[in-house]
């Protein structure tokens, strides 16, 4: 394991990410496809869909094995560059 300076993680790590837009046709693929560009979905792993009370917004969560924190900041780059995402956690 190693740290990297700037964070208090320690790589490889387990990590979720998670993302947050409309309820609307193809956001969990889009945020899907943007996370794996980078990391492999973590093995046993599922992808989880939280609905808002509304059902007008949605989360997706997805949990991968970090590598290193540019990494991270690669993908939460992605997302926020992203026009459908609203929100990345």
């Amino acid at each position: 394991m190693t740290s990297e300076p700037d964070t208090l993680l320690e790589f490889p790590c387990r990590f979720p990410i998670k993302a947050m837009g409309r309820n609307e046709g193809d956001f969990e693929e889009v945020v899907k496809q943007i996370v794996y560009r980078h990391a492999e979905p973590m093995a046993g792993e599922s992808v989880r869909l939280q609905p808002s009370a509304q059902g007008n917004f949605v989360s997706v969560t997805v949990t991968i094995e970090a590598t290193s924190k540019s990494q991270l900041d690669r993908i939460y780059q992605d997302l926020t560059d992203c026009e459908q995402i609203l929100m990345a956690l």
